[in-house]
C-alpha cells in the first residue's frame, strides 16, 4: 500500500474534475450529450475476471449512467484518454472520455490511482491488452464496464518501463 492519501481528495484531483467540465464544455458545444461522472472514489482491482480500476459514483448519476448505455441508438466503442504525467510521486491522474461519435454521447471519466497499488492491474491489463474501468454506484454490487486494448495510454513512460510485459 501507498502511503499517499487517496488520489480522489488531493489538490490534482480537482484540477482533473475542473479539466473534465472543460472537456465537457466543449463536447457540449459541438452538441454533444454529455455527462461527466465526479467519483467517490477510485480503486485498483483484481479479482477472478474482474480487473482494472472501480470507480465509484452516485446512485443518481449511475442511474443516468445506466440509462446512456441502455439506450439502443448508443453505442459507446470509442474513448480519448488524456493522462496527466505525474509530478515525480505514485500518483497518476487520467481523464477517460468514453464516446460514441455516432450518437454524439460522451461520458467524461476522471481517474486517479497510485502506481505501486495500481501495478499489478496494469500488469495483467498490458499482457490481455485490455484495460478496464467498472464504474458503479456507491451501495451496490451492479457495475458498468468500459474497456480499452490499449493500457499503455494510462501509464507513464517510466512506468511502462518499470518492467518487460510481453
Amino acid at each position: 500500500m501507498s502511503d499517499e492519501p487517496n488520489p480522489t481528495t488531493t489538490p490534482g484531483w480537482e484540477e482533473l474534475i475542473a479539466d473534465a467540465g472543460e472537456v465537457a464544455a466543449e463536447y457540449r458545444e459541438r452538441g454533444w450529450e454529455v455527462l461527466v461522472l465526479e467519483p467517490i472514489d477510485v480503486t485498483p482491482v483484481e479479482r477472478g475476471d474482474r480487473s482494472g480500476l472501480d470507480v465509484t459514483i452516485t446512485e443518481s448519476v449511475y442511474v443516468r449512467l445506466e440509462d446512456i448505455v441502455a439506450d439502443e441508438a448508443v453505442a459507446v466503442g470509442d474513448a480519448e484518454v488524456y493522462y496527466r504525467p505525474s509530478e515525480g510521486g505514485d500518483r497518476r491522474f487520467a481523464l477517460i472520455v468514453e464516446r460514441d461519435e455516432r450518437s454524439e454521447t460522451a461520458v467524461v471519466v476522471p481517474v486517479a490511482y497510485a502506481f505501486p497499488e495500481a501495478r499489478d492491474v496494469f500488469e495483467r491489463a498490458l499482457r490481455e491488452s485490455d484495460f478496464r474501468i467498472h464504474v458503479r454506484p456507491e451501495d451496490a454490487a451492479e457495475w458498468i464496464v468500459f474497456s480499452h486494448g490499449d493500457p499503455s495510454l494510462f501509464l507513464e513512460e517510466r512506468d511502462r518501463r518499470a518492467w518487460d510485459v510481453d
